[in-house]
């Protein structure tokens, strides 16, 4: 026997915001994918000052973010069909997964928090000791010199915060472009644009883990709701 009245309204709700939940779950999965192909990031994170490798820790996020979109998809198609269905097992299955989902969401949210300035401040740090590397003209300045050309090139910027290294990229061909000087009285050092890079992507980021979230609080009860009316309706 089906579910009538309320619940009924509450079972087609349920499946309207699976629905929602599996396309979020794709749309989530697509732009962690176009963040990990991002022409910006694969030139800079794939870089190499002679052994060591660009810091891969904004990739850690963005594999973590392709798993939870494919996740989301597989939960949201459980929770449609559990709905229409009006199955006890998949919803509560579904219950489970939903809650699994959210206490991994909120674990990466406070793993992001903890590591959205460290993210940049390692990049940076990595950039600084190839142009202090290309400057200096040590044993690996040639690799050095192509790595801050690749960052050059890529952000369009010349030099850093500290004034040593600002200053003197600005007047090296085999540095920085032609153009240079105008863009250091624009004040576009690779800092800043470093900065500007991840916290556009990572602000991108929040705002779809937050959307989610209350997708999911709003699912998590209305599976409840719907479960227990399924049963009232069976025992009736």
């Amino acid at each position: 026997m089906g579910v009538e009245g309320c619940t009924k309204c509450i079972k087609y709700l349920l499946f309207v915001f699976n629905f929602i939940f599996w396309l979020a779950g794709g749309i989530i999965l697509g732009v962690a994918l176009w963040l990990r192909h991002d022409s910006q990031t694969t030139n800079i994170l794939y870089l190499q000052l002679g052994e060591k490798p660009a810091p891969n820790t904004f990739y850690v996020g963005i594999y973590i973010l392709i798993a939870v979109g494919a996740v989301m998809m597989f939960v949201g198609f459980l929770g449609c069909y559990g709905a229409i269905q009006e199955s006890q097992c998949l919803l509560g299955t579904f219950f489970t997964c939903l809650v699994i989902l959210f206490a991994c969401e909120v674990a990466a949210g406070i793993w992001g928090f903890v590591n959205k300035d460290q993210i940049a401040k390692d990049v940076k740090q990595f950039y600084d000791q190839a142009l202090q590397q290309a400057l200096m003209g040590e044993s690996d300045s040639s690799n050095a010199k192509a790595v801050v050309k690749t960052f050059h090139e890529t952000l369009d910027c010349c030099g850093s915060d500290i004034v040593t290294a600002t200053f003197t990229p600005v007047w090296r061909e085999d540095l920085c472009r032609k153009d240079s000087l105008k863009s250091f009285f624009e004040n576009t050092n690779c800092h800043k644009k470093i900065d500007d890079l991840f916290s556009g992507k990572l602000y991108l980021i929040g705002i779809a883990a937050v959307v989610v979230a209350v997708i999911m609080i709003f699912e998590m009860i209305l599976s409840m709701v719907l479960c227990c009316g399924i049963r009232n309706s069976s025992v009736y």
